[in-house]
């Protein structure tokens, strides 16, 4: 039972690490499209702020679009980091649910093991016992 139950944990923890490297290869596929999506965006703002820019001075037009480049680096910073924070207390959550499901069918088996012991010792006490009185 132990072996099988090792077995099974073992079977859990490889499917629980198949998933987790499907959602990293999920989140990176969308951090990818996401990445595209944004440098279009900053590609289309960028387009347009140069074309207003070529208005004014030069001096302005470098000022404006340093500004634009920073404060989209830093929302695209930010949004990678708060999906990666968000992932990890997803991870960390199926962890411990997946620990504490373990630990309870663990403890059932033991429970249910102690008792066949238990029975198993009744009969043999029992027959010790019969045989003791034929005797």
């Amino acid at each position: 039972h132990e072996q099988e139950h090792d077995h099974e944990i073992s079977e859990l923890i490889t499917k629980h690490e198949e998933e987790i490297e499907k959602l990293r290869a999920e989140l990176n596929k969308e951090q990818q499209h996401l990445l595209g999506e944004l440098c279009q965006q900053m590609e289309a703002t960028h387009k347009a702020d140069i074309e207003q820019a070529q208005l004014q001075s030069q001096t302005l037009h470098n000022l404006e679009l340093e500004a634009l480049r920073l404060s989209l680096n830093n929302l695209h910073t930010s949004q990678l980091e708060l999906t990666e924070s968000n992932l990890r207390k997803e991870k960390e959550i199926a962890l411990v649910e997946l620990r504490e499901m373990l630990n309870d069918k663990r403890a059932q088996e033991v429970a249910i093991l102690q008792s066949r012991h238990q029975l198993e010792q009744e009969k043999i006490k029992e027959q010790c016992l019969k045989e003791k009185e034929d005797l």
